[in-house]
Parts: C-alpha cells; sequence; structure tokens
C-alpha cells in the first residue's frame, strides 16, 4: 500500500506540473488543463485519505486513479491517431506521446492495484 501511495503522489504531482509546462503561455484552453489538475488533487486526496485503512480511502483511491486513466485514454489515443490535432504546447510532440503514454499505462496499473488492495486491516 505505502509503495502504491508513493506512485499515487508521484503520478499526480508529475501530471499537474507536467501540465503547467506544457501549457505555460501556449494560449490553451483552460478546461484542457484544469482536468489535469483535477485529477492529481484527487489523487493527493486519496493518498491523504488512505494514510489510515479505511474502506472509504481505498475506493477514493481507486475512483481517483479511474478519472487518471479515462482522462489519459483520450489524450493518449488522441495523439497516436491524429497527431495534428493535438497542441504539444512546450513539448515536442513524440515526447509528449510517449510520457502520456507512459502515463496512461501507469494509471492502468494504479487502478488495478488500488481495486486490488486487502480489506484485511479494517476487519480486526
Amino acid at each position: 500500500m505505502k509503495l502504491l501511495r508513493i506512485i499515487s503522489v508521484v503520478g499526480a504531482l508529475s501530471l499537474m506540473l507536467g501540465e503547467l509546462f506544457r501549457s505555460w503561455g501556449t494560449g490553451r484552453p483552460l478546461p484542457f488543463v484544469m482536468d489535469d489538475m483535477l485529477a492529481g488533487m484527487l489523487m493527493l486526496w486519496a493518498v491523504h485519505l488512505t494514510r489510515r485503512p479505511s474502506v472509504v480511502g481505498r475506493r477514493f483511491l481507486a475512483a481517483a486513479w479511474g478519472v487518471a486513466a479515462g482522462m489519459l485514454y483520450g489524450s493518449f489515443f488522441g495523439k497516436l491517431v491524429d497527431p495534428t490535432s493535438s497542441t504539444p504546447g512546450n513539448f515536442a510532440m513524440g515526447f509528449l506521446t510517449a510520457i502520456v503514454g507512459f502515463a496512461f499505462f501507469v494509471s492502468l496499473g494504479g487502478l488495478a492495484a488500488s481495486i486490488m488492495i486487502s480489506d484485511e486491516r479494517d476487519r480486526s
């Protein structure tokens, strides 16, 4: 659980800071910036809730990973299918596609791991 919480914090901060760097000074529409901020904040709140074992914390962590995976799905496959309609901002398109793809697959792993967390500690 501790490793998943560390990965969640690193993923959330990377997502939020990466989006800020990508969008800084490029005039990207605010909703496309805010979705990454929302996903990152949900992840950080979920990590806070899972400091102590609880069903709510585990559910929230799974939901946060699900939000991140859903958001990254469209971003990653949109860049693969039609890269000309994507705005890379301050990144090169190939690099951006690679890091978004990596983040997408990490989010799927985080989602699976958060769903499979044992509730053994809550039964005592």
